[in-house]
């Protein structure tokens, strides 16, 4: 384990919190990268190194995964007119047409359905919510250990909420089977130096707002909240950002409704046509 300075720690967990909380006194490597995490929204035109999708992929698949039944696959994208497309799709999110590889990541019940269907063995279990709830927890989790990989390189990364947008035009461009859905993308490439300075750590709510000890604490949340968006404000000013309001209004706008969900509030009639009977 390579050690750093307790001044390096209070640094990057200010970077963070905006004031650090009290934490086990170490870093290594692996925490710095964790704690140096951010979202990446402009790539140069330099290519990845060969097989780097597949680092990427044994990293990923070296996660946790529930059963051991790994119910997720990642489709690699680096077709630019595919890049173009799921873009378009995304709610045409140009660090999708700019970076190399787009990772779309799958809840992928189909592989387990085939099995059953070829060794003509009883599978009725994947028509549950569990089972799709497990693709998907399974996909987050290779998916950050990917993210993470990716980061210890040197590579920038942004999750993309957006391709849920279109679910079954992604599925068709994909060529997804029945019972498989993305459930996110992933931007991976090298960070373009001029886009630096807008790819900052983001402060996150302090501890004390979701860290319950024993039991869960209904209100431990207001005076963090305060504390945040005093935080986030001064975050938005250095960052020349201009939202709705403060955190709270602004997170409450993105919630406030269907019509703030761009399309994903149809998403569980998309999945019963993808094959999801959810029962």
């Amino acid at each position: 384990m390579s050690t750093q300075t307790t001044k390096d720690l209070d640094t990057l967990l200010k970077a963070r919190y905006g004031q650090g909380p009290q934490v086990l006194d170490v870093l290594n490597p692996t925490l710095e990268t964790i704690f140096q995490h951010k979202s990446v929204r402009g790539f140069t035109n330099e290519p990845l190194a060969p097989n780097t999708a597949e680092l990427l992929v044994a990293a990923a698949q070296s996660a946790s995964t529930s059963s051991n039944l790994q119910t997720w696959s990642v489709v690699a994208v680096e077709d630019q007119g595919r890049k173009d497309r799921l873009a378009a799709m995304a709610g045409n999110q140009k660090w999708i047409n700019a970076c190399p590889l787009f990772l779309v990541w799958i809840a992928d019940l189909a592989r387990l359905k085939a099995l059953g269907d070829e060794h003509k063995l009883e599978h009725e279990s994947l028509n549950y919510m569990e089972m799709l709830l497990m693709g998907t927890i399974d996909a987050a989790l290779a998916a950050q250990n990917a993210a993470i990989a990716a980061e210890s390189l040197d590579l920038g990364i942004v999750y993309i909420g957006g391709i849920r947008n279109k679910p079954l035009d992604v599925a068709k461009e994909l060529g997804l089977p029945p019972m498989s859905f993305a459930t996110f993308g992933m931007c991976v490439g090298h960070i373009d130096p001029a886009a630096t300075a807008k790819n900052v750590v983001k402060p996150r709510l302090p501890q004390r707002a979701v860290l319950h000890k024993e039991t869960y604490h209904p209100t431990a949340h207001k005076e963090a909240v305060d504390a945040y968006n005093a935080t986030m404000e001064k975050f938005y000013a250095e960052q020349s950002m201009k939202p709705l309001g403060p955190w709270h209004i602004q997170s409450l706008h993105r919630v406030r409704g269907p019509e703030a969900m761009a399309g994903r509030d149809l998403l569980v009639d998309a999945l019963k046509k993808l094959g999801f009977d959810m029962r």
